[in-house]
């Protein structure tokens, strides 16, 4: 087998570890390219070369994310993963670990760690890696490896849910959620919504989106039910996905450009956060981007419209919601 044949072979695994560890598509696949280029320069052969690319990619994106986080803290508002369509890798034998490791809420927690927490428990508790594979990748001994697996498994019990919704039980409750939100149904929306629900979007400052999270199922409901009919009598049309593993679902303009993605957090038979992501910069990898500040400028003047022709009831505030 040649070293492409090879690499093509490990490289939806390298895309994964990297996605995990960067939270990022764009990042991710820099590290894979640049995992390629140190194996394709290299002299010599490895004895395992799927150990010797994990370690690549680990170590790689190790370095991505230290820099990375520093423009996080810096980020204009809440920062979200970028949404993932699809994980390239699939593994029977792991294959809980996998759908619950690729999901925004996991992704969130994850950002709670150290990078090299991050990275050990990606390798270990994800892809099921040996501790001495995990110690040869981060450049740590098999005992230190254990010690940041401890704390990173403290760090991320203590976020979960007690509870998770079957996946039937998601998409059920998805469906109907979409529903109500293409209707403005503002009481099945409500019915639908853990009593603390969130809805939060991540706009980076590159895009309209609220200035707080909302917070509150009557709240949630009413900001919802306001801006969402408005954006489909314009020509916005909603295409139903799944998003890392999550119901979720794609907003276009009315010429098929991404405009926002969103993602629904289910446990206990109620949605209990909403996140979108409208920063243009996390969503060219799903397609052409829409124009989002036309568009929300096109959404008031709509609503402004109506509501002086009586065709539109409600008026509820939204500050600079987009969503």
């Amino acid at each position: 087998m040649s070293k492409v044949e090879e690499f093509e072979e490990l490289r939806p695994l390298l895309f994964s570890i990297a996605y995990r560890i960067l939270g990022s598509v764009g990042e991710a696949e820099d590290a894979v390219q640049e995992t390629w280029l140190r194996f394709d320069n290299s002299a010599t052969r490895p004895t395992s070369t799927k150990a010797y690319l994990s370690a690549a990619v680990t170590r790689i994106s190790i370095d991505v994310l230290r820099s990375a986080r520093v423009r996080r803290e810096e980020y204009m508002g809440p920062w979200f993963p970028e949404p993932l369509l699809s994980d390239p890798y699939q593994d029977p034998a792991r294959s809980v670990e996998l759908a619950d490791s690729v999901s925004m809420a996991a992704l969130l927690l994850l950002e709670r760690l150290s990078p090299l927490e991050r990275a050990v428990f990606v390798l270990r508790e994800v892809f099921g890696f040996g501790f001495d594979e995990v110690a040869a990748a981060v450049g740590r001994s098999e005992s230190a490896c254990r010690q940041l697996l401890v704390r990173a498994r403290r760090h991320m019990e203590a976020g979960r849910p007690r509870f998770a919704a079957d996946r039937q039980e998601r998409q059920e409750l998805a469906t109907r959620f979409f529903d109500a939100l293409k209707n403005g149904d503002v009481g099945g929306l409500r019915n639908l919504l853990a009593a603390d629900v969130q809805l939060v979007g991540d706009g980076g400052g590159k895009a309209p989106q609220l200035a707080n999270a909302v917070a509150g199922a009557e709240n949630v409901a009413r900001v919802l039910g306001a801006v969402f009919p408005v954006k489909m009598r314009i020509g916005v049309t909603f295409e139903a996905r799944e998003l890392n593993g999550q119901p979720g679902g794609i907003f276009r303009d009315k010429d098929g450009r991404i405009l926002s993605t969103m993602v629904l957090d289910v446990l206990d038979g109620r949605i209990q956060a909403i996140r979108a992501v409208v920063n243009p910069d996390k969503l060219g990898h799903l397609g052409p981007v829409a124009d989002a500040w036309a568009v929300n400028r096109e959404v008031k003047q709509a609503r402004h419209r109506w509501q002086e022709s009586g065709t539109e009831g409600r008026s509820v505030s939204v500050g600079r919601s987009f969503l």
